[in-house]
């Protein structure tokens, strides 16, 4: 259910007034079914999974660049939440297991399809451990048509490079390691032992403890992480790497290490040195806007893949090559998906959303002729359909937890018009701080994300989540507008793309073009799909240039035409408010009177819509306003009754 609001407008006395009628309200946004466990396992199962608290993973494994084909074993340390008389895990079905072991003693077990269960006596609180010892191939496409990409190998032609690689997400852990596939219960740490032949690398998550010489012309990486994980950012990639590292110097004490494994041709890193050195550059940028990198005390990295695209790994991204956009995508998802990850993969906003616009701001900041292009190509492929919600409602589906156009494309520029509503930088990024912070190295829904940007801006978002999270489509927007005297008259009728979103209510942007001054933009209220506004003492007035001009909103301009039968008292038989304004133009001081013993709630607005000033106050009411900088101002002012009243006055 929307929140849609039916506001008039119309001038008394020269000022303009508004009167606002609840047409229809809820309570704001609604909590959303959500499933955060993998599809996978059927209801039963996954509600036996929920008895234990993963606490560690480790995997000793046998690798080769040129197999997918493992040997090893995976162990699986946890804590019973629950009496429990067993614990299940997930293996994929083609495996040989050769044993089970719990707390290091041989043991028997179950295993149906790819369900594996060891029998337990576990009581609340008690720990234990599970090595499953396996070998075979990982499935394939062919084999598991509902993931099989869970560990891959391949032939990089054009770099003569043979590698083996995983990529979980979302539900293809189970296709290579022991696992439980729940996003909400993330692992305190996991250790990755590889072994190779010795002409291989073999890079993983978190810090390279050792490389211990076998003696039998093989080696085993021991790889450690020490913060909480996702099972699906743990990672591993083989292949005949040269190891370049570069370092970025975020304000820390010490350097944070880029440890990039890069193909052996060593055309390969000619082809990408430049780019792959830019990684320093955005990750102080981001620790700049976000907090420190979360994985300062170990490392960032890269192992090369090909992989269309990259895999956001915990402190090792997997990629196909290097570019700004990706290159700045995949590093973001350490804050926006590894250190807070969604609860649920209906949540996939909060991490590639977020992910998505931090290639916008790297734009803006680093690179800002590439920022207003990125933008616009992001709202035409949006556009270049009707629906469609940031909203997973099938978070088993790959295509629609990855849709290009609603996750990533929309995901990132609704948070471009989040951004504009919160109409403050500082705010803006201390609420998504705010938001790292609290849910640092756990999982987040984005109801959570509402509430703490509600707390830290003040700004209410039931409207933004309700239309353009879970709503779907976009607005299109046509002006009318005649000037009277020194009064501009606004029709602005609002569409929209999709009838089960039939109103947005951010506001909009327009820009003005007056003789003798600089192109003007105000920021409009849109509370209707019809609103009608009266901005009085606007003088000079040539033309309306066009709406949302600096690309805020994903939005259809439609045509913006002069209309000479807009008039002042166009809309009639509205109560008023009683309030008089002055002196104006002023320089010291602003005099409001209104009725007496009346309370009255006022917001001063720059034209920007910077929100200037708020308070509250009975009868009338004197501002200072000599601390305000020269220029135009608009007041708001609301009594008892919910009318109010905009006002527009210069300060000299």
């Amino acid at each position: 259910m929307y929140k849609r609001l039916l506001i008039s407008f119309f001038l008394i006395s020269g000022t303009f007034i508004f009167a606002q009628n609840k047409e229809l309200s809820c309570s704001g946004v609604k909590s959303k079914a959500v499933k955060a466990k993998t599809p996978t396992l059927t209801p039963g199962q996954n509600t036996e999974t929920a008895k234990y608290d993963v606490t560690f993973y480790r995997l000793n494994l046998n690798m080769t660049n040129t197999s997918s084909f493992l040997d090893g074993s995976g162990t699986v340390k946890g804590k019973a939440v629950t009496a429990t008389d067993s614990v299940l895990i997930e293996l994929f079905k083609t495996f040989t297991i050769d044993s089970v072991q719990l707390n290091g003693s041989i043991t028997s077990y179950t295993k149906n399809e790819s369900v594996i269960k060891v029998p337990t006596n576990l009581n609340i609180g008690d720990d234990f451990e599970i090595t499953i010892y396996y070998h075979g191939f990982p499935p394939t496409g062919a084999t598991n048509p509902l993931g099989g990409a869970g560990l891959s190998s391949a032939t990089v032609s054009n770099y003569s490079a043979d590698v083996t690689w995983s990529l979980s997400e979302p539900f293809s852990a189970y296709e290579w390691f022991p696992v439980k596939q729940d996003l909400r219960d993330k692992a305190d740490s996991c250790a990755i032992n590889i072994t190779v032949d010795n002409s291989l690398k073999a890079g993983s998550n978190g810090t390279l403890d050792s490389i211990v010489d076998n003696g039998d012309g093989t080696s085993t990486y021991h790889w450690f992480h020490r913060h909480p994980i996702d099972y699906y950012l743990i990672s591993v990639a083989v292949s005949d790497y040269v190891e370049y590292n570069v370092y970025a110097f975020p304000g820390t004490p010490n350097e944070i290490l880029i440890q990039n494994y890069i193909y052996g041709d060593p055309t390969a890193l000619q082809d990408f040195q430049t780019d792959i050195d830019e990684t320093a550059d955005f990750i102080e940028l981001f620790s700049d806007l976000f907090g420190m990198y979360p994985f300062a005390d170990e490392k960032y990295g890269h192992c090369m893949a090909p992989i269309n695209g990259g895999m956001e790994h915990q402190t090792m991204t997997t990629q196909g090559a290097f570019s700004k956009m990706l290159t700045s995508h995949e590093l973001a998802h350490q804050w926006w998906g590894d250190y807070v990850t969604c609860a649920s993969w209906a949540d996939v906003w909060l991490n590639e959303g977020f992910a998505s616009y931090c290639e916008y701001l790297t734009y803006e900041n680093l690179y800002p002729g590439l920022a207003p292009g990125d933008m616009s190509g992001r709202h035409a492929n949006i556009m270049a359909q009707p629906g469609g919600s940031v909203w997973v409602a099938d978070s088993t589906s790959d295509a629609a937890i990855f849709s290009s156009r609603l996750t990533y494309d929309k995901g990132a520029a609704i948070i471009h018009t989040l951004r504009y509503i919160i109409n403050d930088d500082s705010l803006f990024f201390s609420g998504l701080r705010t938001y790292l912070e609290t849910y640092k190295n756990k999982t987040a829904s984005v109801l959570n994300m509402k509430e703490v940007l509600e707390s830290v801006t003040s700004v209410n978002l039931d409207d933004f989540f309700d239309q353009w999270l879970f709503g779907e489509g976009y607005p299109a927007y046509s002006v009318n507008w005649n000037k009277e005297n020194d009064n501009l008259i606004l029709n602005i009728k609002h569409t929209t793309s999709k009838a089960g979103t039939p109103l947005f209510t951010n506001p909009i942007d327009l820009k003005i073009s007056r003789v003798g001054f600089s192109d003007t933009i105000i920021r409009v209220p849109i509370s209707s799909n019809d609103v009608y506004i009266s901005i009085p003492n606007f003088p000079n007035i040539k033309k309306i240039v066009r709406t949302d001009p600096n690309n805020w909103i994903i939005d259809k301009v439609g045509p913006i035409k002069e209309d000479t039968s807009l008039h002042l008292l166009k809309i009639e038989n509205q109560v008023p408010i009683h309030v008089k304004i002055y002196p104006i133009p002023t320089n010291n001081f602003l005099t409001i009177e209104g009725v007496a013993d009346e309370s009255y709630t006022a917001e001063i607005i720059d034209l920007k819509g910077v929100l200037k000033d708020a308070f509250t106050f009975n009868g009338s009411y004197k501002i200072a306003v000599d601390q305000y900088e020269k220029g135009a101002y608009l007041i708001q002012i609301k009594n008892n009754s919910n009318h109010a009243i905009l006002h527009r006055f210069i300060k000299l």
